[in-house]
């Protein structure tokens, strides 16, 4: 594996003018495969539930739990949001298994979940406080550090972008490394490392630090 190689921008097709990255298309079709998923493993659910329906039930209402007891009653509304988000965290880190370059690695991705989340997290204390109580919060605990708190609003997505993008293209990085002194044997290790458990953990972290987040918006 040429570390080079892996850590070039590649464009998956063009139409016209415009030039389609790989990690576009990956995203999108990872969007698309759990959308069908969901779809075809939610179809007739029943009182008295198969095998199936007891391992979604139980992802379910383990992410559930997850973030409610983070958030509380408040703030169980963005529940359905963190999970979906988690879920395709958790597939997008993971598509490496397949010989696939993960999206995550594109700070692209990144930013744009950090920024999608950041803004969840204004929209939830503008919803939990009114607007004036929101623009309130900026000066307290002491009017003063209103300009720290508005700086905030942008180093909390840069600090989560940078985190999820440098940990995922950290794990790339690696595992060239690995294939290209030991290509036999240790890379294995390695990828289920990195696209397992490092992918699980990655997906947990950014969505618990945006539910702690969150939660400090709506308290």
């Amino acid at each position: 594996m040429d570390l080079n190689e892996e850590l070039a921008y590649k464009i998956a097709f063009t139409i016209g003018p415009l030039q389609v990255p790989q990690y576009v298309v990956v995203t999108w079709g990872i969007m698309a495969f759990l959308v069908i998923f969901s779809i075809v493993m939610t179809r007739n659910l029943k009182l008295v539930p198969g095998k199936r329906q007891v391992v979604i039930e139980g992802l379910v209402s383990f992410l559930y739990k997850l973030y409610y007891d983070i958030l509380g009653e408040k703030g169980k509304r963005y529940i359905p949001y963190l999970g979906s988000v988690c879920i395709f965290l958790a597939v997008a880190d993971g598509v490496g298994l397949l010989g696939i370059s993960p999206p995550t690695r594109n700070l692209n991705v990144t930013v744009a979940l950090a920024i999608l989340a950041i803004l969840l997290v204004q929209v939830g204390g503008i919803q939990t406080k009114g607007a004036k109580g929101w623009l309130k919060g900026f000066g307290q605990p002491v009017p003063v550090i209103a300009p720290m708190n508005i700086l905030d609003l942008f180093t909390r997505p840069l600090s989560l972008s940078l985190r999820l993008f440098g940990n995922v293209l950290g794990g790339v990085i690696i595992m060239a490394l690995l294939n290209s002194a030991i290509p036999i044997g240790v890379p294995l290790i390695g990828s289920a490392y990195f696209d397992i458990f490092d992918g699980l953990l990655q997906a947990y972290v950014f969505t618990f630090l945006t539910s702690l987040y969150l939660q400090e918006a709506i308290e």
